[in-house]
Formats: structure tokens, sequence, C-alpha cells
């Protein structure tokens, strides 16, 4: 968010960025500029807000340019500077900011103030028809660029490569097609099924090199076609083309369409992080988000490949101090339990287990320790525990006039 004040008043702009979690609520990542103007579209529909947005281009320029946070916030000053940068939006911290540089307002504007009516996001068609497919090993999604079509891309490819095959080119790749609900069609289970198939360059195989989809009884659906395929490229750096053929349908039509990705072996900085069914949580799926930042593969972190949030805890993650941070190095900093000890220093353990760097602790990275308590500790039931309530909780113990239980 966008918060530019002046001498007459403040006002605010959400902007677009690439999707964080391509696939939740069904919504996948727009391949042109205009499909990223529809989704502001139904961003206003669902959300019921007024405020304006702002659109960031395809190539992300803005979002690389304001440190590739998710849920970033800034306010600009009369001249355009920014002069208050957040990596994670926090709105009581954005009220006191505003108070200090436009002054207080008599009545401040609440949530309910605003009679937001949040609606539904776009169902085509039923889902929870088709098994997802289970994978156990982290993935990282590849460059998959869309080639000319005379149709739009109702289906939209999500590429994924595992550590092995970015590492040294022999591994898993999935492959995900995922209807497009904002233009509302579905798979016709009545037709031929979904189908596959690579144009490969010398040197790199593909198992299978092409594929169908399952053959499902119900009419209609909308689940994405899953894939997990074998990958040895070798050597090779050339990219692959895959074509999809499948039938495009709504209540007015139902045609044919083939259409064609060229896939690169290249980490996609802002593919963001798909979930497929339900997360993982604790420490180890911790590691495995701050772990995706790895952008070439090597199993380790660089300076130049760790997002912002991640760089102000930089050295004190480089145990070694070799300048990489390491799986192993994680490991051993989750195993450190934030909580134990007199309770004068337990906020900052208790912080301590902020691994991102966004300023609050969540169940993912929490410990096993401070899961047992975190419900309690969550008093906004947010899924975080903030600084604020962890100040909370540190009260509480000293009123009670003992130490937390190791």
């Amino acid at each position: 968010m966008f918060v530019d004040y002046a001498p007459k008043g403040v006002q605010f702009y959400y902007v677009y960025k690439a999707l964080a979690h391509p696939g939740l609520h069904g919504y996948v990542g727009p391949v042109t500029l205009e499909e990223r103007l529809m989704h502001i579209r139904e961003a206003k529909r669902t959300l019921g807000t007024k405020i304006p947005w702002l659109c960031d281009n395809m190539n992300n320029d803005l979002k690389h340019a304001t440190g590739d946070a998710n849920n970033s916030e800034f306010v600009l000053d009369p001249d355009g500077k920014i002069v208050v940068m957040r990596l994670w939006s926090d709105p009581d911290a954005l009220r006191k900011d505003l108070e200090r540089l436009v002054g207080p307002v008599e009545k401040p504007t609440t949530v309910a103030d605003l009679d937001l009516k949040v609606e539904p996001p776009p169902k085509t068609a039923p889902t929870g028809v088709v098994p997802r497919l289970r994978i156990t090993e982290p993935m990282r999604p590849l460059k998959a660029e869309p080639l000319p079509s005379k149709h739009p891309f109702y289906v939209k490819l999500r590429a994924e490569a595992d550590r092995a095959l970015l590492g040294n080119g022999k591994g898993k790749m999935y492959l995900g097609f995922h209807l497009d609900p904002l233009y509302g069609v579905h798979w016709n289970n009545r037709v031929a099924p979904v189908r596959y198939e690579f144009s490969l360059p010398e040197g790199i195989r593909i198992e299978p090199a092409e594929g169908e989809g399952p053959k499902v009884e119900q009419e209609a659906d909308a689940d994405p076609r899953e894939f997990l395929l074998d990958v040895d490229r070798g050597d090779s750096t050339e990219p692959v083309t895959v074509a999809f053929h499948y039938f495009a349908c709504d209540e007015k039509m139902c045609i044919p369409v083939s259409q064609n990705y060229r896939i690169r072996w290249e980490v996609d900085r802002d593919g963001g992080r798909a979930r497929r069914g339900p997360p993982r949580r604790g420490p180890a799926r911790m590691i495995e988000r701050i772990m995706e930042s790895d952008a070439d593969g090597d199993g380790r972190i660089s300076r130049e490949e760790a997002p912002e949030r991640l760089l102000r805890r930089f050295d004190r993650m480089d145990a070694d101090g070799d300048g990489y941070i390491t799986r192993e190095e994680l490991e051993k900093r989750m195993r450190r339990p934030p909580m134990g000890g007199p309770p004068p220093d337990l906020v900052e353990r208790i912080m301590s287990a902020d691994a991102d760097g966004d300023g609050r602790v969540s169940r993912e990275e929490a410990p096993e320790m401070m899961l047992r308590r975190f419900d309690r500790m969550d008093a906004d039931g947010d899924g975080y525990v903030s600084r604020e309530e962890a100040e909370q909780a540190a009260e509480r113990i000293r009123r009670l006039g003992r130490p937390p239980r190791r």
C-alpha cells in the first residue's frame, strides 16, 4: 500500500503486484497487463473498497524497486519522498505515523465504519472432484513464458522444479494447469481429457514427455490438472516448450484450444509460493520458506539472493560468517528455544524466533515450546505473535511471579 499525504489530506492507494500465493481461492497469476487489470476489478468487487489501485507492470519493476515484499507499506510526503517504509503492513503503526506527520483526527475511522461487503470469489464449476497431486519435496517456480495465441489463456501453467533439478539437472518437475476463474470456464469431462506434449532440444529427457489428464465421471469440474515428471537435462540450459490441448467451456461456448509455453530452467523470483493442500506447520516449514530464496539452487542463500526482510538478520543467521545462510545454520537456530530463563529478557527471547524478520512470530516459526502457548499469546487470533502480544505475555508471567517452565 502507498499512502500519500499533503497539507489538505491523505490519499491511500492499493498496489497490485505479483501474486504471493497463486492458486489461493482459485486465483491464478495473470499473463498479460489486461489480465492484471481484470484482477484489480475483481479485487474491488470482492473487497468492496473504493481505495484506488496502482498496477505494477508485467516486469514487476515496482515490486523489485520496493523490496520484493508481499505486504509492504509506504508513506510518501508531498514531494513524493518515502518517509515511512514497512515490509509488512501494520495498521496501528500506520495510524501513529499519520498522526505524527499530518495530525490527529477527532473521530478515527474503524473497520466497522467502512461497511465493507466482502464478496466470495467466482466459482465456475465444482472443485474437490479430482484429488490434488501430493508433493512432499520443496519445489521452486520456474519461468514459464506463454507463447502467442489467438485465444485468451483460459488456463494458466505453473511449472516448478525440485532442488536436484535446479542444482544438478536431474530431478522432478511439476506441471500444473489451472483454470483462470475470471474467464468463467470449466473442464468439460464429456470430451477428450486434456493433453500435454513437450518439444525437447537434444540432450534433454522428460518422462513422460506427453500425457493426458484423468477421465472424470462428473460432467464438469474446475480442479487443476497436475503432473509430476522426471527430468534429466544434463548440462543443457536450453528451454523446453510444452503444448497444452483442452476445451474451454462455459454456458455459451465449448471450444478446442491449443496453447504453448516456453519453460526456462531458471527460478521465477516473482512466481510466489503455491499452497497445495494444508500447509505444514512448525520450524521445518519455516526453514523451507526461507530456503525458497535460494535462487540458484546451490543449497545456500547469498546476500544477493536474500530478500530485504532477511537481510536485516543475515549476519545473525550466517553463523559461520562465510556470507551464506545454509539449511544447517537455520536448523541449528530453530532448535534454540526462545523461552526459558529469567523473565526480563523474555520478550526478546520470544521475538528471536522471528526468522523472516517481519516483526512477528508465526506458527511456522515458533519452536515447539512456544507452540504450546501460542494460541494464548496470539491475543487477536491472527496467527501471529507480535511484539506487543509478546510484551503482554511477559507481563502476565511477571505478575504470576515465576519464570516460564522449560
